[in-house]
């Protein structure tokens, strides 16, 4: 593996210090409580340096995604970890009757609020609902729902499964019990690496790494998870890679679009 890409993450742990820690350090001295509550803290710190990187986040991602979410995105939306709700801009809104953002981190609600009414999703209306529990939380998503489980037509996960909590429960959890049968996970995640070398550096990385991006992890295999859930019809499921994309990458990303089966 080149060094050049091995020590690639320096740049961005840099970008973060120098974009988030400021701001983070007033919050602190204006609630110094936030020093006794390390989970709040880094929600903290990442709402603030996802102010700068989710414009060009999304940017990078911009033709997967349109690829990915537009053609197939249908009916009800759950965006699990919608961060400032970009993924609303690839939608068809002649196919989607709500969009449901997931989002723990509160400091980004505002932002998914605007960019939801401005793609024309009005909450008045009920198009537009934001929940502020995690994806792990799946009786409490079920039970903001309606309580009635198989109840979204559409997921979309979009580099989010990196930090979620017990990731393969889950992604078990919602395939199961939130997503309708006929209904699609959509991902763009990125991923444990299938070249060995490339995954020892992404394990190094890891312990610091998510230490400055609220809990991302470089090394977990979810393109795995997701496809051994066993619930998928195959022949209307599919997983590729981002167009481009070196190999020795250490964001090194999966595109995945996999249909629920319907019970026999």
């Amino acid at each position: 593996m080149k060094l050049a890409s091995a020590i690639a993450p320096v740049a961005d742990l840099w970008a973060a210090i120098t974009s988030a820690l400021p701001s983070t350090i007033y919050s602190v001295i204006t609630n110094p409580w936030l020093l006794f509550q390390p989970r709040e803290l880094s929600r903290t710190f990442f709402s603030r340096l996802w102010v700068r990187f989710a414009p060009l986040v999304d940017e990078g991602g911009r033709e997967v995604k349109k690829s990915l979410i537009t053609p197939n995105a249908r009916g009800r939306i759950l965006d699990i970890g919608a961060g400032h709700g970009h993924s609303v801009f690839y939608l068809d809104r002649n196919q989607v009757t709500t969009y449901i953002a997931l989002e723990p981190n509160y400091g980004m609600h505002a932002e998914i609020r605007r960019n939801a009414e401005k793609a024309g999703y009005s909450e008045a209306k009920g198009e537009l609902l934001i929940l502020g529990c995690g994806a792990e939380d799946v009786s409490i998503i079920i039970s903001a729902l309606g309580g009635k489980e198989e109840c979204v037509d559409t997921i979309i996960s979009i580099l989010t499964l990196c930090s979620v909590v017990a990731p393969r429960t889950t992604i078990e959890g919602l395939s199961h019990r939130v997503l309708k049968e006929g209904g699609v996970f959509l991902y763009y995640e990125h991923v444990l690496s299938q070249l060995p070398d490339v995954q020892w550096w992404q394990r190094v990385w890891t312990p610091v790494w998510k230490l400055f991006f609220d809990g991302c992890r470089l090394d977990r295999p979810t393109h795995t998870w997701i496809q051994n859930v066993g619930i998928w019809d195959e022949a209307k499921s599919k997983v590729w890679g981002k167009p481009g994309e070196p190999e020795e990458h250490l964001n090194w990303h999966r595109v995945g679009l996999y249909t629920k089966a319907y019970k026999k």
